[in-house]
């Protein structure tokens, strides 16, 4: 039989089971019923920008929820479709097929099972805290470079230009230059109503599903306009069913072609997904499990890609929505779901009569939301290496393939972030006051003008001791040594997190080294699992037990008798229990 926990672990939503009750499914149903209204004018414009038919987006918003709430550990993350994964998909599959055909369709699906497969490995080898070494600045960087692509994208369908498919973002906006003077402004009237009318809806009221206001208004004002002119194209009717079953093509010769283009999705909707649901979980006090997160992620992509959904992550606006509406429990996500289904069925004859050109003012709108300018503004006021990872990430996503402006923006913040931790500070300390004085302590030299013993030289690491620091550690010994003419050095260990093996051997080299001298390194207040790597490794045994030590106090007392006595004669510093008093006609030394 299976135990609790081995059953938890297989079925996370019987977690949660237990704290439905009639007020949580009643609450779970109005947000869930926001929720719903909010996604359908949202998964029409997120199917267009991935290239699909409109209903897609529907199928993404309604299956892939479900899974994830069910498989997930964040009780207010709503998946589906979004903007940054839809570009995403757009970029990865054109490239293979031309968008809108049936090839187009199966290669899709094939990219969002195979992103799910990524996505699902991961949780199952619990690699969740990689999320945690990638710079959130990624995400906003890509997101306003996919912003403006997208905005891009729909200047034809807003200006009524025609505009070669495949084109770049530099040479749509040459071709858009280049062909003002064929600007159709029925089309640019019905945009700009639509735009503006979803903008003022949601300044009345954030309760207002203002994108579908702005398509109803903008589809009002083309049925106004068509007796006047021929030139407004309709989306067309949207199927009033459920999701029809697909398959994705299981073909080596696809799967090794899509593989690498689902990484970059996967690695997308991953850090969407756990980013997302961490900033909800400030607000509702929950913990977030990352792992329990990508297999959620994983099982919604891969389950949504036999129903014709397409990659989904978490929405950052329909889960703030579902926050703010009242939702306690995954059950939200899932009536939500459910909701959109029979809002489809009898609504989905009506979308024959929205105009493209609307379709394109809730998706400039939709891209100008992608923009994170507080942030931005931010990033570029505090931080020179975010900023760095900001533009870089934001001029590949505008200049580049997507998928590689992915892996360029996630490479440079690990880049960052070793760099880093590869150069741990390293303070010198000393005692803050006198001899006698009650509550003594260490603290940097660099803080207060206090004196330093000039036999043992006291520092702290204040980062972990491995392969990429190692350098930086040696550096700063051979400084001490060279520069101070110091050979007994102590260092203080509570700051550093864990040793490797690299940097064990490094340690006891430099250990070594200062033997030869006729000094020694000596350390003290090392964290339990530090010092019993330490111990396992034959770090301590080759450095010596008696380096090893508990408390500062014990450590000086014991490292003071091998001082050279001459100097210590001849010291002015005294800050030890331990050193010489002066001469009765010299006082007391500070």
């Amino acid at each position: 039989m299976l135990s609790k926990a081995r059953l938890l672990a297989l079925l996370p939503f019987l977690k949660w089971a237990r704290l439905v009750t009639r007020d949580s499914l009643r609450a779970d149903f109005i947000a869930g019923l926001t929720g719903a209204v909010i996604v359908l004018p949202q998964g029409v414009a997120f199917a267009t920008i991935a290239g699909l038919p409109p209903e897609y987006g529907l199928y993404t918003a309604m299956v892939t929820p479900i899974i994830a709430a069910l498989f997930g550990s964040s009780f207010h993350l709503v998946s589906g479709p979004t903007t940054a994964i839809s570009i995403v998909v757009f970029s990865a599959i054109s490239h293979h097929a031309q968008p809108g055909t049936p090839e187009f369709l199966s290669l899709a699906l094939t990219l969002t099972f195979l992103a799910g497969v990524y996505q699902f490995a991961f949780g199952l080898a619990r690699l969740g805290s990689l999320v945690n070494f990638v710079s959130h600045t990624v995400v906003i960087g890509f997101t306003a470079g996919a912003a403006i692509l997208i905005a891009t994208s729909q200047m034809k369908h807003i200006l009524g230009i025609a505009i070669p498919k495949g084109e770049s973002f530099l040479h749509t906006w040459f071709d858009v230059f280049s062909e003002a003077g064929n600007i159709n402004p029925y089309l640019v009237v019905i945009a700009l109503v639509t735009l503006i009318t979803a903008i003022y809806a949601k300044k009345l009221s954030r309760r207002i599903p203002n994108l579908l206001v702005g398509m109803i208004v903008g589809s009002v004002v083309a049925l106004l306009m068509a007796p006047y002119t021929d030139t407004i194209k309709l989306v067309g009717e949207i199927p009033a069913h459920l999701p029809p079953l697909s398959s994705p093509v299981f073909s080596l010769g696809t799967i090794r072609t899509l593989a690498p283009e689902a990484f970059a999705v996967a690695l997308l909707g991953l850090i969407e997904a756990v980013s997302i649901s961490r900033a909800v979980a400030t607000k509702s006090n929950q913990r977030i499990n990352a792992n329990q997160e990508f297999i959620g992620q994983g099982l919604s992509n891969v389950v949504g890609s036999f129903f014709s959904s397409y990659a989904g992550s978490g929405s950052f606006t329909r889960s703030g929505i579902n926050f703010e509406a009242g939702a306690r429990t995954p059950m939200s996500a899932i009536f939500a779901a459910i909701v959109l289904v029979f809002i489809v069925m009898l609504i989905a004859p009506l979308t024959a009569y929205l105009p493209i050109a609307s379709m394109g003012g809730v998706i400039l709108l939709v891209a100008y939301n992608l923009i994170d300018f507080h942030h931005i503004g931010e990033t570029l006021k505090v931080s020179k290496s975010e900023t760095a990872t900001l533009l870089t990430t934001f001029f590949a996503t505008l200049f580049l393939e997507l998928e590689f402006a992915i892996y360029l923006g996630v490479l440079l913040s690990l880049v960052f972030f070793l760099a880093k931790t590869s150069t741990p500070y390293i303070p010198a300390l000393s005692m803050d006051r006198p001899v006698g004085e009650p509550n003594r302590k260490l603290i940097n030299v660099e803080n207060a003008p206090v004196r330093q013993c000039p036999q043992l030289k006291i520092i702290r690491i204040d980062m972990s001791v491995y392969f990429g620091s190692i350098n930086h550690i040696q550096n700063r010994i051979a400084r001490i040594v060279e520069g101070e003419q110091i050979v007994h050095i102590l260092v203080v260990g509570s700051g550093i997190n864990f040793i490797d093996l690299a940097g064990a051997e490094a340690l006891i080299s430099e250990a070594r080294q200062l033997r030869k001298q006729g000094g020694g390194l000596y350390f003290v207040g090392l964290k339990s699992s530090v010092y019993e790597f330490a111990a396992k490794s034959h770090m301590v045994r080759d450095i010596g037990h008696d380096h090893f030590f508990d408390s500062k106090t014990e450590a000086v007392r014991h490292i003071f008798w091998r001082l050279n006595r001459d100097v210590c004669r001849n010291c002015s510093a005294r800050i030890f229990k331990e050193c010489p008093r002066p001469p009765a006609d010299e006082g007391v030394a500070a």
